[in-house]
């Protein structure tokens, strides 16, 4: 009963998160001329550090092909840096440059407050409560990420 009831209010707040998600995205968000997936990409290897591109495509839920222009716009632009794998000339990594470190910031910083405008008619009490949970929730996932890594 227990985990039926779990599956479920996950299926729940993951509905309600991609509902909210939803209104974060209706704020435009676009820094220096680079659309929202340019953008997202430059934060993950700046949170994340030196990725593939093909894990960067399968994160971003595109195909790496699709995600060539984006890649060769970052790059021309001087946001992103491109190393091939020596051992393994297949894999290509991308790295954020320090151009795009500062950019990738400004679009943190820009989806904070998008984030704190959604939340500002919070109540203190639910505020708290949400924070608990949450931390909660967190400390949970990484145990699990760290186990199933």
């Amino acid at each position: 009963m227990a985990r039926k009831e779990f599956i479920k209010l996950l299926e729940s707040n993951i509905l309600i998160l991609d509902k909210l998600s939803d209104k974060l995205k209706k704020d435009p968000l676009v820094l220096s001329g680079y659309p929202r997936q340019q953008l997202s990409i430059l934060v993950r290897l700046n949170m994340g550090g030196p990725a593939r591109l093909k894990d960067i495509a399968r994160r971003e839920m595109v195909t790496a092909p699709n995600l060539c222009a984006a890649f060769r716009k970052l790059e021309r632009d001087g946001l992103v840096s491109r190393r091939v794998d020596e051992d393994d000339r297949r894999n290509t990594w991308y790295a954020v440059t320090q151009a795009g470190q500062q950019i990738a910031v400004q679009a943190v910083d820009a989806m904070r407050a998008a984030i704190e405008k959604l939340f500002a008619d919070l109540s203190r009490e639910d505020e708290v409560a949400l924070t608990v949970a949450l931390k909660t929730i967190n400390g949970i996932l990484n145990k699990m990420e760290l186990t199933n890594a």
